[in-house]
This record gives structure tokens, C-alpha cells and sequence, in this order.
């Protein structure tokens, strides 16, 4: 079955394609290289050994976007093609709303019009807001801070809305929590401009000395070392979550909401230390006040995606740490050749 992975070059996009291609899936990306590199489809194919079809087409222009559904019988869509900058959505919020909502309209509409009815969704945490109530469970309260985080929520209630006149669409809406690591090859895995927003990227790129130092946002949270918590998992356990959720979507009608995390919270401390044990580098660091916006404490609980799904994140925070730095120090520039 082809797969259409719209944003299928970005950093999860990438890493998902390859573990479609080893579930026997038909990936075909559309990307338009806003927030990656051609080079990454290149480095799946070397990967993969396989040649990944690719059209470089704005999501948004669903006159173009009308070709890939033309050329190709395609029978599941993992949506992927959203910005990502929480600071950036906050200055730019009509660019955010305007990408991550018209790329869902415009994929939908041609859902409707060549018959696909299953698609997943790159959801996020964030719907959850501010809730104090931990482990983070699908049935809380949603709400959002950010222009990011609601055009999150927004696209959520838009599919779900599809999916009660469509009685044969499929959609499942996977709520990540914090993807870090890379693939063991070394060869793909997150590839940030400028300064890293992300934990893990800003570690490496400090253990590699290209930032002098790590800035931690508070060490006042009521957490056992005072930095905040967060449920991170290997981006590879994430992918694979997509294979699993496109199965489920196939045998399954409606929409439903579903965690993708290890139900396993990592303070910011536990990350450093974990990544100077697994790759013998001192990483310095300097506490800042806190950043408006962060809460103490996210982490999932995964019970519905063990459940429904058959999924559960296997690598370790080591293994994250090791892979993370693997793919930093094999490209210390990037996707840049």
C-alpha cells in the first residue's frame, strides 16, 4: 500500500519512512523543504536501499498536491507538514495558522475526492495545556498557550469533525511527547536551524562546541531536582507508533486520540547526566529563570496505545542519548555536505 508522508523529510517524517519501507509500505514523501533537506530523502534511500518517490510540492497548494493523488493509488496519509517553533508561532501566529491548517484542508479535500480514508495525524502534548494532572491521559481537558499548540487542537477537532459525515474515514490522532535520538546509522535525525528550541539537539551541539554552554529554564519546580520534567522517547519508537497506528486505522473507523510517550518522566538533569554517562562528555550548563509558558511536569500515560495500537516504546534513555550524539558528530553541520 502506498503511504503518503506529507512533511515525510522532516525529522520524524524521515525516521517514519524508513520504518514503513521495513513494514512493507509504499511511502511517497511531498515535502517542500521549508524545514528540511532534500538530502535526508538520499540518505533514507541508502538506508533503505530502496528508491523513495518524492515530489517537492507545497502541501498547502492542493492544485499541485491534486498530482500526487493522480499518480499514485494512495491509501493512507501520515500528516506530518506543520511548522514546529513554539517561540516562532507566538511572533508569527498568522503563518503558523495559515501552513498547519490550509496543509489539513487541502488534504482532506482531496481525501474526499479520490476516496482515502485513513490518515493520521502529528498531534502533540502541548493540547494538554497547563494540567497539573500527571501522567497525561487522553480523556483530560485540552486547552493550548501558544498559536502552535492550537493549531494543533484545532486540526484534531477539524478531523474529527471529517470523520462523523465520512462513516468509512479512519483517523488517528497521535499525541507526541518529546522525540529525541536519531537513527543508530548515524546517517539521518534532527537537523535544527539556529539554535536549537530542543533539549537534546542544544546537549549535542554543546558536547560538540558549537554552543558553549547549556541553559536550563528554572531549578525551582516543585520536582526531585527542581528542573522540569518531561516524557522523552526515541524518535525510531516513534515512527514505528505511525506503522502501528496506520494498521489500526485500517481495521478501525472514526477518529480517537491516542499518547505516544514512555510514560516515564526524565528531569532536564537526568537527560545531562544520562547523555555525559552514555558518551563520556562534560556537558556545562548555567540555570536561567524560567521560560513563561513551561509547566513542571508532562509525561504520558500509554496505556491506549499499548492496548489498541500493540505499541510500546522499547529504547532507553541511553540508547536516546548515544544515537543523539552519533548523528551530531557524524554531521556537525547538518544535512550541510
Amino acid at each position: 500500500m502506498k503511504v503518503l508522508l506529507a512533511g515525510g523529510a522532516g525529522y520524524i517524517g524521515s525516521h517514519t519512512c524508513i520504518e514503513l519501507v521495513n513494514a512493507g509500505f509504499e511511502p511517497v514523501i511531498v515535502d517542500d523543504f521549508a524545514n528540511s533537506s532534500p538530502i535526508a530523502v538520499k540518505r533514507i534511500e541508502e538506508i533503505t536501499g530502496r528508491k523513495i518517490r518524492l515530489y517537492t510540492i507545497d502541501v498547502c497548494n492542493e492544485e499541485e498536491l491534486e498530482k500526487v493523488f493522480k499518480e499514485n493509488e494512495i491509501g493512507s496519509i501520515v500528516h506530518f507538514a506543520g511548522y514546529k517553533a513554539v517561540g516562532e508561532s507566538v511572533k508569527l501566529p498568522l503563518k503558523y495558522y495559515r501552513n498547519n491548517l490550509d496543509s489539513t484542508f487541502a488534504l482532506l479535500s482531496l481525501c474526499e475526492k479520490y476516496d482515502v480514508n485513513s490518515f493520521i495525524f502529528s498531534s502533540s502534548a502541548t493540547v494538554y495545556g497547563m494540567s497539573e494532572d500527571v501522567p497525561y491521559h487522553e480523556d483530560l481537558p485540552t486547552g493550548c498557550l501558544n498559536p502552535y499548540g492550537w493549531t494543533k487542537y484545532m486540526n484534531e477537532q477539524i478531523l474529527r469533525d471529517y470523520a462523523k459525515v465520512h462513516p468509512s474515514f479512519s483517523t488517528v490522532l497521535l499525541r507526541y511527547f518529546n522525540p529525541i535520538g536519531a537513527h543508530e546509522s548515524g546517517l539521518i535525525g534532527d537537523n535544527p536551524e539556529g539554535i536549537p528550541n530542543n533539549l537534546m539537539p542544544y546537549v549535542c551541539q554543546v558536547a560538540s562546541g558549537k554552543l558553549e554552554k547549556l541553559h536550563i529554564f528554572g531549578n525551582d519546580y516543585p520536582t526531585p531536582d527542581g528542573t522540569g520534567v518531561r516524557d522523552y522517547l526515541h524518535v525510531v519508537d516513534l515512527a514505528k507508533g505511525h506503522v502501528k497506528a496506520i494498521d489500526y486505522s485500517i481495521e478501525n473507523k472514526g477518529s480517537i486520540e491516542i499518547n505516544l510517550g514512555t510514560g516515564i518522566g526524565y528531569s532536564v538533569l537526568d537527560v545531562v547526566n544520562s547523555f555525559e554517562k552514555a558518551n563520556g562528555i562534560k556537558i556545562p550548563y548555567v540555570i536561567d529563570g524560567r521560560r513563561p509558558g513551561d509547566n513542571a511536569t508532562s509525561y504520558a500515560d500509554p496505556s491506549r496505545a499499548n492496548k489498541l495500537l500493540g505499541w510500546k516504546a522499547e529504547k532507553t534513555i541511553v540508547d536516546m542519548c548515544k544515537d543523539a550524539w552519533n548523528w551530531q558528530k557524524n554531521n556537525p553541520r547538518g544535512y550541510k555536505e
